[in-house]
């Protein structure tokens, strides 16, 4: 029996927090619609499992470099469609002085047979690059943008 959409879903974003990107293309489809609607800068849809491989592919120094993370307050929303489900989550970051810093998601996600086909992530990018002491480069990438 193929895993359900919540159980999809909660190994996608463990596997993110844990660092486990090796693996997480494999809980996609071999044709996908993956898009983050409030990306910044902006990002082209996933269309493919090869294009979520290369999404999750940190180079191991930068992997290293990011504060910890785990997942936190998920709220999993069953819909009418048995192959959708809405999903309200946070990230919460570690910082090297030991507070915390959380980025609220809401992902809206369509799996069939076990497999992502669509999904829509909702993650707030200032709370994203804040929370992994990477705002600099988000400024940078604004700024690339209006010239």
């Amino acid at each position: 029996m193929s895993p359900s959409p919540r159980e999809v879903f909660l190994r996608l974003v463990h596997g993110v927090a844990d660092g486990n990107a090796q693996e997480l293309h494999d809980l996609y489809s071999d044709v996908t619609d993956v898009r983050h609607p409030m990306a910044t800068p902006e990002s082209e849809p996933l269309t493919s499992r090869q294009a979520l491989r290369e999404h999750f592919t940190v180079p191991p120094e930068v992997r290293e470099s990011l504060p910890k993370r785990r997942v936190a307050d998920v709220v999993v929303h069953e819909t009418a469609d048995p192959e959708v489900i809405v999903a309200e989550f946070a990230y919460e970051f570690t910082q090297p002085d030991g507070s915390t810093a959380k980025v609220p998601c809401v992902f809206v996600m369509r799996v069939r047979d076990g497999r992502i086909v669509e999904s829509r992530d909702y993650i707030d990018p200032i709370r994203t690059y804040t929370a992994r002491g990477d705002l600099d480069r988000l400024i940078a990438s604004l700024r690339k943008g209006d010239s």
